[in-house]
This record gives C-alpha cells, sequence and structure tokens, in this order.
C-alpha cells in the first residue's frame, strides 16, 4: 500500500518569498556598501560612478552645441538610461527611501530624468539639466576623498566654484532658450543672442558686471532677467571671495554636538567646549 504523500513542495514554495526577500536584502546591502562603503572596492566603485556622472554633465554642457540628429537623441535615451538606473541603485541604497526622495538632489535629478524621456513636451527646460553640477557636487563621492587629503581645507572655495559655475550655465542656457533670435527676423538694435557662445558671452558680461553692451537682452522681460543674473552673481562673487581669503575652517564632527566647522588649529569645540583631535594636514 502506498505511503501518504508528504507535503515537501508546499515547504519549497513557502520558501521562496523569504529566499526572494533575501536576496533583495543582499543587493541592497551590496549597494550600501559600494555607494557608501570605504573599502577598495567601493572607492573604486564610487570613482567610476563619479567619473560617468562627469561625462554626462560635459554631454549635458555641449547639448546646445551638437547638431539634434538620431545620434544625439541615442546618445540621450542612454544617459537617461544611467540616470534612471543610478537613481533605482541609490533609493534601494538608502536606508530611508521615503526621507531619500524627499531630498532635494534626489527631486533636481527626477526632474532631470523627466526633461530626457519627454524632451518634446519640456524642451524649453532642458537647461536646468545644467543643474547636475549641483546634485552632484552634494554626494560624499567628492567630498569624502578631499576632506581625507591635505587638501581639505580647499572644500569652501571649490563648493563656492561649483555654485558659481552651474549658476552660469542655468542662466546661459536660459538665456539661449527664451532670446534667442528668431532666424530671418530683423534684428533690432544692438546684438542680439544669436547662438549659444553669445548666451555664454553674455552671462559671463552680466554676472561680472562689466556690461559691454555688444549683445543685449530685448525688451522689459530682458531687462528684469539682466537685474537679476547680476544680482545673484555678484552674491556668488562675493561667497567666493569670502571662502578663499576668510580663515580657513576644517570639516570635522565634534563627538559630542557634532559642529563640523572648526577653526584648522582649534584644540576645543566652540559650541560645546569638547576637546577636538583634529588631523593634522600630514595625517
Amino acid at each position: 500500500m502506498d505511503a501518504e504523500p508528504t507535503e515537501p513542495p508546499e515547504q519549497s514554495t513557502a520558501q521562496e518569498p523569504q529566499r526572494s526577500g533575501e536576496g533583495r536584502s543582499g543587493l541592497r546591502q551590496t549597494l550600501r556598501a559600494l555607494y557608501h562603503g570605504r573599502t577598495a572596492a567601493a572607492r573604486r566603485f564610487q570613482i567610476s560612478v563619479l567619473t560617468i556622472d562627469l561625462a554626462i554633465i560635459a554631454f549635458f554642457v555641449a547639448s546646445p552645441l551638437l547638431p539634434q540628429g538620431p545620434l544625439f537623441y541615442w546618445l540621450d535615451y542612454s544617459v537617461a538610461a544611467l540616470l534612471a538606473l543610478d537613481l533605482a541603485a541609490r533609493a534601494l541604497a538608502a536606508h530611508d527611501v521615503a526621507r531619500w526622495l524627499r531630498q532635494p538632489t534626489t527631486l533636481v535629478d527626477v526632474f532631470i530624468l523627466a526633461t530626457m524621456l519627454a524632451p518634446l513636451w519640456l524642451a524649453n527646460l532642458g537647461f536646468l539639466r545644467a543643474l547636475r553640477i549641483w546634485t552632484l557636487a552634494h554626494t560624499d563621492f567628492v567630498w569624502t576623498p578631499l576632506r581625507r587629503s591635505k587638501y581639505r581645507t580647499w572644500e569652501d572655495p571649490v563648493r563656492a566654484v561649483v555654485s558659481l559655475v552651474t549658476f552660469l550655465f542655468v542662466v546661459t542656457g536660459f538665456v539661449y532658450t527664451f532670446f534667442k533670435h528668431p532666424e530671418g527676423a530683423a534684428a533690432p538694435d544692438g546684438k542680439v543672442i544669436e547662438n549659444y557662445v553669445d548666451a555664454l558671452y553674455f552671462t559671463v558680461a552680466t554676472v561680472t558686471t562689466t556690461g559691454f553692451g555688444d549683445i543685449t537682452l530685448q525688451g522689459t522681460a530682458g531687462k528684469l532677467t539682466s537685474v537679476v543674473v547680476m544680482i545673484v552673481g555678484i552674491s556668488l562673487f562675493v561667497r567666493l571671495a569670502q571662502a578663499i581669503f576668510r580663515p580657513s575652517k576644517v570639516t570635522y564632527r565634534c563627538p559630542k554636538c557634532a559642529l563640523l566647522k572648526h577653526d584648522y588649529d582649534a584644540v576645543h569645540c566652540k559650541a560645546c567646549g569638547e576637546i577636538l583631535c583634529i588631523p593634522d594636514e600630514d595625517d
């Protein structure tokens, strides 16, 4: 007489979701180790991601100068795929996904991805892709190696330079998108924006308040744009000057109150009086 069937298949089926969950957990742990780790393998991965990000930024900056043909759109969607993959990986690596999604850098990256996936709908907002410079500058990939080197006092000046460069390219894209002179139209008095280089030249001349006047923006909107660019540009230049010439601050987290910025030769934390052990440049 045959024995009654046992239930190993059900047990195996019950273990499949558990194994699947363990697989997802293992993937998350791996991504966290790669994105936030300090091992040699993590450093190599982070340097690779940083290199790809710099290439993407170069593509964004050069986009207005490239011919809008099939090759351009192939590159555009390839870059969009890379950004989507990077965002998905960062979401899995995040300890709190909801908090990560609310971060300004994440929202900017999602919007940049939207401009690439829907170029016909969001064509006039494509100039905001230059904000990728700003989001990259707010990742630990850039600053962690610098903070561990003898050049760690350069962090504030470099951040100021990044903010200024981001502003220049965002404004250049805005001016080129909304103030480019239509082809075939009669040009008014004064030279108008005819190409991307003209827009960049106008932006730099306005930000530095040089004001040669050989290229101007027409109408009330153009004048208001010039005013805003001058005011914000002067503020960024003042910040850059302060970062270069003011006494150097070192980034070192106080073990008691978590204050980050201290004088380079500080022995005690100014906020709580905790004794600090800030490493020397040669350490």
